[in-house]
């Protein structure tokens, strides 16, 4: 039997990882995509020797794109930035790049692509994240019918961004902001289910040319999703409520840090539900059966706990 070729572009990111190790699993060779190849290379132990092989591809010169998805079975796009930058606009990033990607796929007679989107990509949306999300939802359709694309929520584990993030500022604060007032919904989504949906995806023949959105098994407030993480990390902080007036205009100042704790573009999408659809394709439609976030948190956040876990034992 021919084996199977890959190619993943956002391979080192969070979600990338976990991906490049289930496929490696499965037998493929993975070819990860990235501007820095050597960084990568930490990811060559997730398969055996010489499955797993960083590529440099640099987004903006379409002939890398052209030659990372040359002779590959599945392309997996995962690129996606939670903010923008000096070098990084959602524009070149979710809708340019996305393009690009599932253009060069068509071109080289790909099988298969999965395109990483977002539930509350939207066209019409008031956050630049959510319409640039939206745009390369559509350019994906248009230069390949047939991908399927993963709409997850939040996305929690080891490496996560919100859980982690928060569970830091509690290290430093003795309060944590309840944007506006803490009561939009949430579906985290454990990132090992986001990995098996894309290998899901990759693999089933029915998945092509779907739409589906990834959610865990609870939907829960922002403000309850704060008192989970206190209470997975054995402390006690004030959640006060902040109207998304005052958060904004913290927001202009705050997104001037390396890695801002909070943009004026996440304080418009905060002021929506991030939850899968009534009538939309699951991760249960793939086969997969969403992991609960407290089977999960304790095993990273215990590194929050004050006097650590073992002091926590001790007192319980």
């Amino acid at each position: 039997m021919k084996t199977k070729v890959a190619t993943v572009f956002g391979g080192s990111g969070f979600i990338g990882r976990e991906v490049v190790q289930r496929l490696a699993r499965e037998g493929y060779i993975v070819r990860v995509a990235t501007r820095d190849p050597v960084k990568a290379g930490i990811l060559r132990t997730a398969g055996a020797v010489g499955q797993v092989v960083p590529m440099l591809c640099a987004l903006k010169r379409p002939e890398t794109i052209a030659a990372a998805v040359n002779g590959a079975d599945v392309v997996i796009n995962l690129l996606g930035i939670l903010f923008e930058t000096r070098r990084q606009k959602f524009h070149d990033i979710h809708h340019v790049a996305a393009e690009n990607i599932a253009k060069a796929a068509t071109a080289a007679g790909v099988g298969r692509l999965i395109h990483i989107s977002a539930i509350g990509a939207d066209a019409g949306s008031t956050a630049r994240y959510a319409k640039s999300k939206a745009a390369g939802e559509a350019s994906v359709r248009s230069a390949f019918p047939a991908a399927t694309i993963l709409r997850p929520s939040i996305v929690f584990g080891p490496a996560d961004d919100f859980f982690n993030r928060f569970a830091g500022l509690t290290r430093v604060s003795p309060a944590l902001p309840l944007i506006g007032g803490g009561g939009m919904k949430f579906q985290p989504v454990y990132v090992g289910d986001v990995a098996d949906a894309v290998v899901a995806a990759a693999t089933r023949r029915d998945a092509a040319g779907k739409t589906y959105e990834l959610g865990g098994p609870r939907v829960a407030t922002f403000k309850e999703l704060l008192e989970l993480m206190l209470k997975v990390t054995h402390r006690k902080r004030c959640l006060i409520s902040m109207p998304f007036g005052l958060a904004k205009l913290k927001s202009y100042f705050l997104q001037l840090a390396p890695k801002p704790m909070l943009t004026p573009d996440q304080v418009e999408l905060l002021k929506h539900d991030n939850v899968v659809a009534s009538d939309a394709l699951k991760l249960s439609d793939l086969g997969i059966t969403p992991t609960a976030m407290e089977a999960v948190l304790p095993s990273y956040l215990d590194r929050f706990i004050p006097g650590g876990l073992f002091k926590a034992s001790a007192q319980a």
